[in-house]
C-alpha cells in the first residue's frame, strides 16, 4: 500500500468500532482510511475470488462429458508435455516407474526395484531391479535405462533440472545397480525420480529435452499407456493389463488441460474427478459438499517472513524475536483456513518429524513479552501517535509479498500488518511480481523456504543473502547435506530450529500445503503421504458414492 504520490502511508490512530459492534471478528488489518479488515470480511474476500474463478469459467462446461463408471478425468494445467523432467509434473507416475515408492507410513516399497540395501553411512545403495517389467515397445527395462537416465539428468545441457550430486553408478549386470550419493537431496528424490527408455531416448538433443515429441505420446514401463493426445485438449491414459503389480483397477485416466477457472467451473459441473491447487478457502468450502473429499499433502516448504538483518531497524535478535512474539500464529491458521493439525514451525523440519510430533515447541504468542523486547532495545512511542521510535526514527518498514503467493500469502500479510500495529510497528505492504528484481535494499520478505539444505544455506549460511551470522548455524548446514541417515537429518534440523528460535532471522509460519478435491467416487488416497492422485493412480479405485 502506498500513501498519495507513492510516498508512504503516515500511520495514524485506528478505529475499531466495527470490530466491537461485532461479535467473533477478528481485526486482520486497515485500509489508508483506517478501515478494519477482519477474518469475516477476509473470508468473503478469498470467497469472492472462488466466485469469480466459478464465473469465468462456466462456458467452458459446455459439450464436456461426464466421467464414466471405469474413468478418472482430471484437470491439468500448465504445458501438456508436462511429465518431462524440466516441468517434472507427478502424471510420470502413470507411465514410467520410479525404483521405489513410499507408503502410508512413510517405508519404502519396491517398484522398479525388487530389494535394496544400503551402506552404513546410508551413502551407498544397490537395487536389485525386477526382471519382468518392460517397456511398451516389448524391449525389457533393465539398469542400463536407470544409468542413462541418471546421466541425462546430470548433463549440464540439462542443468538444474537434473538430480542433485550423484558420485558413482555402477552396473554390473542388466539387472543390478548401485550408486553412490554426494548428498542429502539426492537421497531424498529417491522415490520422486522416475526412469526413461534408453534405447528411444539415446540418440536425442539434450538441450531440447523439454520439447521432445516422446512426453506427448511417451512408451513407458508403468501402469497406464498412452492412448491419444488431443492437442491443447487432453490426453487419454489406458490401463496395462500386462502391469506387473497387476492391471489397475481404474480404466483409463483422462488429463484435461484446463487454466484455473475453467477447472474449478468443470469440476463443480461434474466433468472432473480430480482438481489439484485448490487453496484453503475453496477446500473449507468444498470438504462440506457431500460430492467431494479433500487430501492435504504437506510440502516441502515453509512459509516465512525473512528480515534483512543487515538493517539497522532488525540488527538485534531480540528486536526479531519481539515480532514473532507479536503474531498469533495459530490463530492466522485459522482465519487462513489451514488444518487445523498443521504444525506452527520456527525453522526446518522433516516430514519424518512431522508426522511423529517430534518438533521444538514453537515460540509462543506473548504481546507483553514482545512489547518489554522492543522497551529493552529502546523502542518506545513517545509522541503517543501509536508507533514505537528510537533516536527519533518510528519503526516502519517495507514487506514485499510475491504475487505469485496469491491471496492467501497477501491475506498473511494483511494479518502480520495489524499484528505488529498493536504493539506499535507500522510494516507496509508491496505486491511485486515473482522474478522482478529489486533495485532496492528490501526490508523484508514474504517467502517460502524449500526443504533443500542449499536453500536454507543461501539464506542463513556463511554467505547468507540476509545478513545473518551465527558460526553454529553455519556448521550445521553444512553437514546437512551429507547427513544420510534419517537420524541424523532430524537432529541437525531440530538444533537448527532451535538456535533459529533465539536468533529469530525469520518468522516462520506453516509447511507448505497442497490441496487435492476428488469426487467421492475415487477412493484409496490419504493424507498426507497418499494425497496425489497421479502418484498412486495404480492403487486407487472407483466406488459408487451413494
Amino acid at each position: 500500500r502506498r500513501g498519495p504520490r507513492g510516498g508512504p502511508l503516515a500511520p495514524g490512530p485506528r478505529q475499531v468500532s466495527c470490530c466491537q459492534q461485532r461479535p467473533g471478528c477478528i481485526l486482520i488489518g486497515a485500509d489508508r482510511n483506517n478501515s478494519v479488515v477482519t477474518r469475516h470480511t477476509l473470508r468473503l474476500f478469498l470467497l469472492a475470488c472462488s466466485s469469480v474463478f466459478a464465473l469465468s469459467g462456466c462456458g467452458s462446461r459446455r459439450g464436456s462429458a461426464q466421467p464414466d463408471s471405469t474413468t478418472v478425468t482430471i484437470a491439468v494445467s500448465g504445458p501438456e508435455n508436462g511429465m518431462n523432467p524440466v516441468d517434472d509434473r507427478s502424471m510420470k507416475f502413470l507411465v514410467f516407474l520410479p525404483l521405489v515408492a513410499e507408503n502410508e507410513r512413510g517405508e519404502l516399497e519396491g517398484r522398479l526395484a525388487r530389494s535394496w540395501q544400503h551402506s552404513p553411512d546410508w551413502r551407498e545403495w544397490t537395487f536389485h531391479l525386477r526382471t519382468d517389467v518392460r517397456w511398451e515397445d516389448g524391449v525389457a527395462v533393465t539398469a542400463r535405462d536407470v544409468e542413462f537416465t541418471l546421466a541425462l539428468l546430470a548433463n549440464p545441457d540439462v542443468g538444474e533440472f537434473g538430480p542433485h550430486t550423484i558420485e558413482a553408478v555402477t552396473v554390473p549386470d542388466d539387472s543390478t545397480l548401485t550408486v553412490r550419493y554426494g548428498d542429502l537431496d539426492a537421497i531424498n528424490n529417491l522415490t520422486w525420480e522416475v526412469y526413461f527408455p534408453k534405447h528411444l531416448l539415446q540418440g536425442l538433443n539434450p538441450k531440447e529435452i523439454a520439447s521432445w515429441k516422446f512426453w506427448l505420446q511417451p512408451v513407458g514401463d508403468g501402469p497406464y499407456r498412452f492412448r491419444r493426445h488431443v492437442s491443447k485438449t487432453l490426453t487419454e491414459f489406458e490401463a496395462k493389463p500386462g502391469y506387473f503389480r497387476g492391471k489397475p483397477r481404474i480404466e483409463r485416466v483422462i488429463l484435461r488441460f484446463l487454466d484455473d477457472a475453467g477447472s474449478l467451473a468443470e469440476f463443480l459441473g461434474g466433468g472432473l474427478d480430480v482438481r489439484y491447487g485448490a487453496t484453503p478457502t475453496q477446500s473449507r468450502l468444498l470438504v462440506k459438499d457431500p460430492r467431494f473429499r479433500v487430501y492435504q499433502a504437506i510440502g516441502s516448504s515453509v512459509t516465512a517472513i525473512v528480515w534483512n538483518n543487515q538493517l539497522p531497524l532488525f540488527g538485534d535478535a531480540n528486536v526479531r524475536r519481539a515480532l514473532t512474539h507479536a503474531i498469533n500464529r495459530v490463530e492466522l491458521r485459522d482465519v487462513l483456513d489451514f488444518p487445523p493439525e498443521l504444525p506452527v514451525l520456527d525453522g526446518p523440519y522433516t516430514l519424518r518429524q512431522l508426522t511423529r510430533g517430534d518438533l521444538p515447541t514453537p515460540l509462543p504468542y506473548d504481546t507483553a513479552r514482545s512489547r518489554a523486547l522492543l522497551e529493552e532495545a529502546g523502542w518506545f512511542d513517545r509522541n503517543g501517535d501509536g508507533i514505537r521510535e528510537r533516536n527519533g526514527k518510528p519503526f516502519h518498514f517495507t514487506a514485499v509479498a510475491y504475487s505469485s503467493a496469491g491471496p492467501v500469502g497477501y491475506a498473511l500479510a494483511v494479518y502480520v500488518q495489524e499484528q505488529l500495529r498493536r504493539v506499535g510497528i507500522w510494516m507496509e505492504i508491496q505486491t511485486v511480481a515473482q522474478g522482478v528484481p529489486s533495485k532496492v535494499q528490501l526490508d523484508a520478505v514474504v517467502s517460502r523456504v524449500p526443504e533443500a539444505p542449499w536453500s536454507w544455506t543461501k539464506r542463513f549460511g556463511d554467505s547468507s543473502s540476509v545478513g545473518y551470522r551465527n558460526p553454529r548455524v553455519v556448521q550445521l548446514l553444512r553437514q546437512l547435506p551429507l547427513a544420510f541417515n534419517p537420524d541424523e537429518e532430524d537432529r541437525i534440523r531440530r538444533e537448527l530450529a532451535t538456535i533459529f528460535q533465539v536468533d529469530a532471522p525469520a518468522t516462520f509460519f506453516f509447511p507448505e500445503v497442497n490441496s487435492v478435491v476428488v469426487r467421492r467416487r475415487v477412493r484409496g488416497l490419504s493424507s498426507p503421504r497418499r494425497a496425489d492422485p497421479l502418484k498412486y493412480m495404480d492403487e486407487l479405485w472407483l466406488e459408487d458414492p451413494r
